[in-house]
């Protein structure tokens, strides 16, 4: 009896001193060379580097929720996730959540994209009424005034890769993407069938939102996102997965 009942108490203390994961949100529409999923999990890319680097200097276990973008907002106020990453202030309706955003991480252009090369330059607001490849769920804020206006409408698909090869079948004219899921798509396509950038939609700044909670070590997550990012961590990763210095405008 004696020595089950130590074993009980080995096993409670282990416990008690492991440290709770730091629970990530993680989109189910993202993609490569932002996130790979593989079987509902992620195991490599850009954010998915970050965020597990981020738990291990943290000192925390990095846990991932694989969800709906839908989802991802109530989950965090529920208190099922404690950092958000990749998401930008635009991106946020209630910016009176109980959540604290880290510094800019990185920069993000969103793409106008063509199967073929236009002969004019493209002016977005110009562009005659038609449906535009977009994603689900996806807020796109310089293109949302056309689509409330009845412009452009969306046709949307579950991720930028699906959008892109929408675009390739025919499905539509114009999509908009991330230009590194683009240059990432186009590295698997024949020169020939390559698409093509005909217009910058916008440039974002990204980075992530800590819920402000005891039990989440908000301050030190906050300044080691700092450390990573003046330390050239996180540009150095980005380079790794596309071959390119990042833009720091």
């Amino acid at each position: 009896m004696r020595a089950v009942l130590g074993v009980l108490w080995m096993i409670a203390t282990a416990s008690l001193a492991a440290p709770a994961p730091l629970r990530f949100s993680v989109s189910d529409s993202w993609a490569m060379p932002m996130v790979q999923l593989e079987d509902g999990r992620p195991t490599q890319g850009i954010w998915y580097d970050v965020m597990l680097s981020l738990a291990t200097q943290v000192g925390r276990p990095a846990q991932f929720h694989v969800l709906a973008r839908a989802r991802i907002s109530s989950a965090m106020e529920h208190g099922d996730i404690d950092v958000r990453c990749y998401v930008t202030q635009a991106w946020v309706d209630d910016q009176s959540g109980d959540y604290t955003w880290s510094i800019p991480l990185m920069v993000q252009r969103n793409l106008l994209v063509s199967t073929h090369i236009p002969p004019h330059p493209i002016h977005i607001d110009q562009l005659a009424p038609q449906a535009i490849g977009t994603v689900l769920n996806y807020r796109y804020v310089t293109l949302d005034p056309l689509f409330a206006g009845g412009q452009l409408s969306r046709d949307d698909a579950r991720s930028e890769e699906q959008v892109l090869h929408k675009l390739v079948a025919g499905r539509f004219k114009f999509a908009v993407v991330n230009e590194w899921i683009l240059d990432r798509f186009n590295q698997r396509m024949p020169v020939g069938k390559r698409l093509h950038k005909v217009a910058v939609i916008d440039k974002q700044n990204l980075g992530c939102t800590v819920r402000n909670d005891p039990n989440v070590p908000v301050q030190l997550i906050l300044r080691t996102l700092l450390r990573m990012k003046m330390s050239g961590e996180i540009d150095q990763i980005i380079q790794l997965y596309t071959g390119e210095t990042p833009d720091r405008n």
